[in-house]
C-alpha cells in the first residue's frame, strides 16, 4: 500500500540552519506529487494547524527553560524566533497559556497536541468533531480556536508555514520507503486491503516542534502518530500504532465472539502493570493483546527472545498474546484475512485452560515512577469504545449466541434459527438473536420475513439504537429487501441511514455507499 498526498520534492540537501534565509524567500520551492499508487486513507504529511499551535506555544513561553542541545537546528531556531514575536495577539496567546498552564508539561503539550490534531483548517481553527466527540484533554482548551486564529492572522503563520514546505517536505521524503515498508507488511500478513474510500483513517504527521516525543492518538476511526523527524525513525512505534489501526475494529465487531474468553480478562485485570484505561475496557484489552501478537509475528527475532516477549507480556497482563500468537499459526496456514478468520480463531481457545495458566501466574510488581517516566517516550491515547451493550450477562445466552453465529456461517439455518428461539424464549427482546433470525431469513430467501426482522431493528422501540454494528447492517438489509421488490426510493433511504449510523463498522458503510452508487446509476440508466 502507499499513502494519500504524500509529497516529495527535488531539492538538494538543505541545512535546518539556513531557516532565516528561507523564511525571506519569495516563494515556497514547489511540492511535487508522484502518482506511486492509488489514494488510500492512509496519508503521511505536515498539518497547518499543527505547526500553527506549536508556534502559538513557543511564543508563549512553552519550554523556554529548557536546553536545545539536543534539538534540531530547526526547532532551536524557530524557539527563538517565536518568543520575540510581539502583538496584542500574542499577548493574547500568552494569557490564554498562562491560565491553562500545567506543572506536568507533557500533560500540557498532550493537550495541545490534541487540539491541532483535531481542528479544521486555517484559519478559523474550529473542532472537525462535536462537542460530544471531542477527547477530554482538549476541553480544557476551550476558546483557543479563537485565540490561535488571530495570532495566526496578525503574525502571517500561513506565510511561514509556506516558507518552511522545504524543510518539512525531506522530512516526508525520508519517512516514505520505510513506513511503506511497514504498510506493506502488515497489510500482506493480515490480508488487508484498504480501501480509499472508507471512512477509517490513519494519520502520520511529521511536526519538528513536537520534539523526540512520538505521540500517538486515536479518535473514533481516526489515528494519528505524530513524528518529529530529525532522528532515527521509530519503526516499532509506527507498526504498533498501524497494527491498532487494522486491528482495533475486531473485538468490537465480534463483541459475542470475546464475550466467551471474559473470565481470562477478569484475571489478567489485576496485573499492577496494566494501565488503568484497560482495567474496565475489555475490548481495548483484547485488541491490544492482539496487536502484541501480531507484532511478535512481525518482528525478527530469536525463539528465545520471542519467548522473552511473550513471559513480559504475560507479567505485565497481556495474557491472551500467547494464546492469539498460537493461533496466528493456524490462520497463517490458511486463506481468510484476518478480519473474516478472527472469530474461529478466538473460538479455537481453550478457556479453561488459559483461565488456569493465567491464575498460576505471578504478575510483575508496578512499575516506579522514574520507570514510568522512561516509559513514556511514547505518548499513547486512546478515546475509548464502548463494545455493544445489548449482550446479557449470561454464558450460556451468549454460548448459543455465538452457536448461532457459526451455524450461520456454515449456511445451516435450520440449526441457527433453534439457536438464536432458544435465546429469545428467555431474552423476547435480544437484539442480536433478532438479527440472526433476519440473517436467517435472508438464507431462506424469505424477503417478507427478512423485511419484517430488519424493519424491527430500524425503526420503533425495538430499533437496535445502542447496536451500531446490528443497526447499520440492519439497514443494508432491508435496503437490498427492498430493491428486489422494485422500491427503490425505499432503498436509497435505507442505504443513506446505514450511512448515518453513528460507530457503524467500516464494512457497512462501505457496503451502503457503494450499493447506494450503484443504484443511483441505475436509476439514471432507466430514466428516458
Amino acid at each position: 500500500m502507499t499513502f494519500k498526498h504524500l509529497k516529495k520534492v527535488s531539492v538538494g540537501l538543505l541545512s535546518l540552519v539556513l531557516l532565516a534565509a528561507a523564511a525571506h524567500a519569495q516563494a515556497p520551492l514547489p511540492r511535487q506529487r508522484p502518482h506511486i499508487a492509488p489514494a488510500t486513507n492512509i496519508t503521511v504529511d505536515g498539518n497547518e494547524a499543527m505547526f500553527a499551535t506549536m508556534c502559538a506555544l513557543y511564543a508563549s513561553g512553552f519550554e523556554s527553560d529548557v536546553s536545545t542541545d539536543n534539538w534540531s537546528a530547526f526547532r532551536a531556531q524557530m524557539r527563538d524566533r517565536l518568543r520575540k514575536q510581539q502583538g496584542p495577539a500574542v499577548d493574547a496567546v500568552r494569557q490564554f497559556y498562562r491560565q491553562h498552564e500545567s506543572r506536568d508539561t507533557a500533560e500540557m503539550l498532550s493537550r495541545y497536541v490534541w487540539f491541532g490534531i483535531v481542528s479544521g483548517p486555517a484559519p478559523k481553527f474550529q473542532p472537525v468533531l462535536r462537542r460530544d466527540e471531542l477527547p477530554p484533554d482538549m476541553l480544557t482548551l476551550e476558546g483557543f480556536s479563537e485565540i490561535l486564529s488571530a495570532y495566526y492572522t496578525e503574525q502571517n503563520i500561513g506565510q511561514l508555514w509556506r516558507q518552511v514546505q522545504p524543510i518539512y517536505n525531506q522530512e516526508i521524503e525520508r519517512l516514505h520507503d520505510p513506513i511503506s515498508q511497514i504498510v506493506l507488511v502488515a497489510n500482506t500478513y493480515l490480508r488487508e486491503l484498504n480501501n480509499p474510500g472508507q471512512l477509517r483513517t490513519f494519520s502520520i504527521i511529521v511536526e519538528p516542534l513536537v520534539g523526540r516525543i512520538t505521540n500517538v492518538r486515536n479518535f473514533g476511526d481516526h489515528y494519528a502518530i505524530i513524528l518529529s523527524g530529525s532522528e532515527d525513525i521509530p519503526t516499532d512505534v509506527v507498526r504498533h500504532a498501524f497494527l491498532h489501526f487494522l486491528l482495533d475494529p475486531l473485538p468490537l465487531m465480534y463483541p459475542h465472539i470475546i464475550a466467551v474468553k471474559r473470565p481470562i480478562y477478569e484475571i489478567a485485570a489485576k496485573a499492577p502493570r496494566l494501565p488503568a484505561d484497560l482495567r474496565d475496557d475489555f475490548p481495548s484489552w483484547f485488541g491490544e493483546c492482539t496487536v502484541r501478537a501480531v507484532e511478535l509475528k512481525l518482528k525478527r527475532m530469536s525463539p528465545s527472545e520471542r519467548e522473552v516477549a511473550l513471559n513480559t507480556n504475560d507479567a505485565d497482563g497481556y495474557v491472551m498474546v500467547r494464546p492469539i500468537f498460537k493461533g496466528l499459526s493456524d490462520y497463517e496456514k490458511n486463506e481468510p484475512s484476518m478480519r473474516n478468520y478472527f472469530p474461529e480463531m478466538v473460538r479455537n481457545m481453550d478457556v479453561k485452560a488459559e483461565v488456569a495458566r493465567a491464575s498460576a501466574l505471578t504478575f510483575a510488581r508496578e512499575t516506579t515512577p522514574e520507570q514510568s517516566a522512561q516509559l513514556a517516550s511514547e505518548n499513547l491515547n486512546r478515546r475509548r469504545r464502548s463494545a455493544s451493550t445489548t449482550l446479557p450477562d449470561d454464558p450460556g445466552t451468549i454460548a448459543q449466541l455465538t452457536d448461532g453465529e457459526r451455524f450461520i456461517a456454515d449456511h445451516n439455518p435450520r440449526a441457527a434459527e433453534a439457536a438464536f428461539k432458544n435465546v429469545l424464549a428467555k431474552y423476547p427482546d435480544q437484539i442480536r438473536a433478532w438479527y440472526g433470525l433476519g440473517l436467517v431469513a435472508l438464507l431462506d430467501h424469505d424477503g417478507p420475513r427478512a423485511k419484517e426482522v430488519f424493519g424491527r431493528l430500524t425503526t420503533g422501540e425495538h430499533a437496535a439504537t445502542q447496536d451500531p454494528m446490528v443497526l447499520a447492517w440492519s439497514h443494508v438489509y432491508l435496503a437490498r429487501v427492498l430493491d428486489e421488490e422494485g422500491q427503490l426510493e425505499k432503498s436509497k433511504s435505507e442505504y443513506q441511514a446505514a450511512l448515518a449510523v453513528q460507530g457503524a463498522p467500516a464494512r457497512a458503510q462501505q457496503a451502503a455507499q457503494k450499493e447506494l452508487g450503484d443504484l443511483n446509476l441505475r436509476k439514471s440508466a432507466e430514466r428516458p
